[in-house]
């Protein structure tokens, strides 16, 4: 009898896990099927090369701190997006005011402020990869599946 009430407490357990639907833990607002990452767009990309204006923080609501340049393009000045600061802090790539730097991402709306929300950033010869042609952030990328089709 112990046995079987045993098995039955870990019977319940199992499908109690199973029926839950798995959460990505760690990714601190930034996973790839967020609200945030659901504004990449890949239909809105640009490329545009400047300066760098300054490197700072951003918060938004349920994320934990992202990266932030202010980039002066030849036509305006831009908020660039690179990613979590948790990640960018751990590239070999750093980015300082003063630096010329090109920038590929998607132009987006984010809090209501206009931003691109950085692919890739170009530094002399050092290539920051931030995010896949589909928007897929590469500190994620652990995660990655290719789609079945």
């Amino acid at each position: 009898m112990r046995h079987a009430a045993a098995a039955l407490v870990l019977l319940t357990a199992a499908l109690s896990v199973s029926a839950t639907p798995m959460e990505w833990r760690g990714s601190r607002g930034w996973g790839p099927g967020g609200p945030y990452a659901r504004h990449y767009d890949p239909h809105s990309v640009v490329t545009v090369r400047g300066e760098v204006l300054a490197v700072e923080s951003f918060a938004t609501t349920g994320m934990s701190p992202g990266a932030h340049v202010t980039l002066r393009a030849a036509q305006e000045t831009l908020s660039v997006h690179l990613g979590p600061e948790w990640y960018i802090s751990t590239q070999d790539t750093t980015i300082e005011p003063g630096d010329t730097i090109e920038v590929t991402g998607s132009r987006a709306t984010v809090d209501g402020k206009p931003v691109v929300i950085a692919a890739e950033v170009v530094k002399g010869d050092q290539l920051l990869r931030l995010r896949d042609d589909r928007g897929f952030p590469a500190w994620a990328g652990w995660r990655h599946r290719e789609p079945r089709g």
